[in-house]
């Protein structure tokens, strides 16, 4: 942990000097609320009214079963993305203190540097998300889980982050392209024993065959990791997108206005490509398909620019509270709300006689809200303290 006023995350990886978007803290923590308990209020609220616009909502609130996408889909895609944006951000001092222009052009021995802490981030990353998996319970090694959903954060963003430092805009761009078009032709042509070439189900794709060669401990449904080693690739070029949206905001080469228009046509864009090349290699969050990152992206960068829009741009902002104090704390709860910490008991001792109260077909809805209450209070602690976790 950190006090006063290192903000500083794994995600987040601003110098405590250099320029913050607002929107990226109130964005990430919108994306973390699914996280800490929005799914449930959506549920809650499907079943209280039966409204149908509800029921869609809560229909959209979970991952689909194999091809396809819902909202729920996209939380890690763009969590992935974010920290991209915040990456030209964070590097904004080191650039401007070495008179350079780009991230590549810095010395090497400032890169060096850089390269090391971020090494360090990604394995501190990979290390908790094994600790959410149960690494402590210590239940054999082969009932252990070495994937994560935080490793594939820290990894993704790792490498996307040492493209970034080592190519020119132009060439990240080629890594970008090639990618997405290597994994899906790898995916697509590179026969799998027992299932031949092009076999794109749960076990018979490239990418389990892989998890299940190489991976150690246990895979999340047993012939398959959704966060295992061959679909970690294609997430890097999450982190790219990411990070191309950072450099073109930070560039200010438009007015921050014409600037939102320009990211909302790519956004389009991005979800049309994916819609097209969905008919050749299904939009797939378990295999994180290159049809699944270029429609996410775009979805991604059509939120981020009306954050952006509303909160940097037009300055509308005291609405966003609630979601700083999650963006800004946003790995604590992560680890938290994923057993870390027993919320929902604590809500129960402070709210359970008030709930039980109310009507009972109100009990579920007032329970959840709850929670979000304890969970929203303890972050406000934490903010009004500056403290925040450092990764």
């Amino acid at each position: 942990m950190t006090t006063k006023n290192n903000r500083l995350s794994a995600m987040d990886l601003h110098v405590s000097k250099s320029p913050r978007l607002v929107s990226l803290d109130a964005l990430r923590g919108f994306d973390m609320f699914w996280i800490i308990g929005g799914e449930h209020l959506i549920h809650a609220l499907a079943e209280l009214t039966g409204w149908p616009v509800m029921v869609w909502l809560s229909a959209q609130m979970h991952h689909t079963v194999w091809n396809g996408c819902t909202f729920y889909d996209m939380i890690f895609p763009l969590f992935l993305f974010i920290s991209g944006v915040s990456l030209p951000y964070s590097l904004s001092k080191k650039i401007e203190l070495s008179s350079v222009d780009y991230a590549y052009q810095l010395p090497k021995v400032v890169k060096r540097k850089i390269l090391k802490t971020n090494l360090r981030r990604m394995l501190i990353l990979v290390f908790l998300g094994m600790v959410v998996n149960g690494l402590f319970k210590f239940n054999a090694y082969e009932n252990t889980r070495f994937a994560s959903v935080l490793g594939r954060i820290g990894i993704a963003w790792f490498f996307a982050g040492l493209i970034h430092l080592h190519f020119s805009l132009r060439n990240q761009l080629v890594w970008f392209v090639v990618i997405l078009i290597g994994y899906w032709l790898a995916m697509t042509l590179i026969p799998v024993p027992g299932f031949g070439a092009g076999n794109l189900t749960m076990e018979g794709s490239l990418e389990s065959y892989t998890d299940r060669l190489l991976l150690p401990g246990r895979l999340h449904s047993k012939v398959h990791d959704p966060e295992g080693i061959l679909s970690t690739i294609p997430a890097v070029a999450t982190g790219l997108l990411g990070i191309f949206t950072g450099v073109f905001v930070r560039s200010k080469t438009f007015e921050p206005q014409k600037s939102v228009y320009f990211m909302l046509i790519a956004a389009l864009a991005l979800i049309v490509a994916g819609l097209v090349w969905d008919g050749f290699f299904p939009i797939n969050k378990r295999l994180w398909t290159s049809s699944f990152v270029l429609f996410v992206g775009g979805w991604s960068l059509a939120f981020f620019a009306i954050f952006y829009l509303i909160i940097d741009v037009t300055g509308w902002k005291r609405w966003t509270f609630p979601f700083l104090l999650i963006g800004t704390n946003s790995i604590l709860i992560y680890l938290a709300v994923e057993g870390m910490i027993g919320f929902d008991h604590t809500a129960q001792f402070l709210f359970g006689g008030l709930v039980r109260l109310a009507p009972d077909r109100f009990e579920e809805l007032l329970k959840i809200m709850s929670i979000i209450l304890v969970e929203l209070s303890a972050l406000y602690f934490l903010y009004k303290n500056k403290i925040f976790l450092k990764v």
